[in-house]
Order: structure tokens, then C-alpha cells, then sequence
């Protein structure tokens, strides 16, 4: 039997999909791409925005590590399971530079300039056995 699996949050990105995307704002007035969407243009102020897929693919721009656990970020059961993980900007091109989870278990598979690729995975699971599904990239072989 398939869990139930949902999306972190469906403005970031739909789920399920066969070909998942994150969703981003593009403002009609001003072209301006913003991830995540707002309720206006942070450029312009317009309202007049629509909603766009994002590229699947892009570029490390850079990373670091996080070495603690982050008040409030529930990912893990007990605070004495955390892992360090890493995060970085890709940038995606032609559109914009996402913050993201870099999905790899060590800095050693990271380097600043690699190809990387949009990947959904399990963030956590609900008391009901819900999966609550998040985005990362990884890098591209």
C-alpha cells in the first residue's frame, strides 16, 4: 500500500507529479522571477504576477553546512537523530538562484559549478503516516 504523500507547502511545488517543479512568481509588469511566491512583485509592487515552473536543472553557486539543529524545523523525531546537511544556491538558467537542500550525504560529492538536478524527497512523517514531501537538487553524474 502507497503512503499518502503531500507537498511541503503547494505554493513551492504540486504533488504528486511525474514531472515535479518549483513554482515561482513572475511579475507582467516588470518580468521579475521571485521564489517563493508572494502576494505582490517585491520589485515593482504589482500585483499583476503569474505563476511559473521553474527549470529542473541548474547550477551550484555555492553551499555550507548545517551543523545544528534548527529550532522548529521538524525533519527528524528526536532532536538526538539530527545529521549535518548541507545547503546551497542553485542557480537555475535564464530564471533565477533557488536556496535549496543540497541532497548528498557528504561535502566530498559537492563542488561549487556542478550540474545539479531538482529531486522530491520524503521531509518527514506525519502521526497519521502521512509523508510530507520536500525539494532538494542533487548533483547531476
Amino acid at each position: 500500500m502507497t503512503k499518502k504523500q503531500v507537498s511541503i507547502d503547494p505554493l513551492v511545488f504540486e504533488w504528486p507529479s511525474d514531472n515535479p517543479r518549483l513554482l515561482a512568481q513572475q511579475c507582467n509588469d516588470c518580468n521579475d522571477i521571485e521564489f517563493p511566491q508572494a502576494l505582490a512583485c517585491p520589485k515593482c509592487g504589482s500585483t499583476n504576477i503569474k505563476v511559473i515552473e521553474l527549470n529542473d536543472k541548474g547550477t551550484l553557486w555555492t553551499w555550507t553546512s548545517q551543523e545544528f539543529h534548527v529550532k522548529g524545523l521538524k525533519d527528524y523525531k528526536d532532536a538526538k537523530d539530527f545529521k549535518t546537511y548541507y545547503l546551497g544556491y542553485v542557480e537555475l538558467k535564464d530564471q533565477i538562484m533557488v536556496e535549496t537542500r543540497l541532497l548528498v550525504d557528504s561535502q566530498d560529492e559537492i563542488k561549487i559549478g556542478m550540474p545539479m538536478q531538482l529531486e522530491i524527497y520524503k521531509f518527514r512523517e506525519e502521526a497519521d503516516g502521512t509523508e510530507t514531501m520536500g525539494y532538494g537538487f542533487r548533483p547531476i553524474k
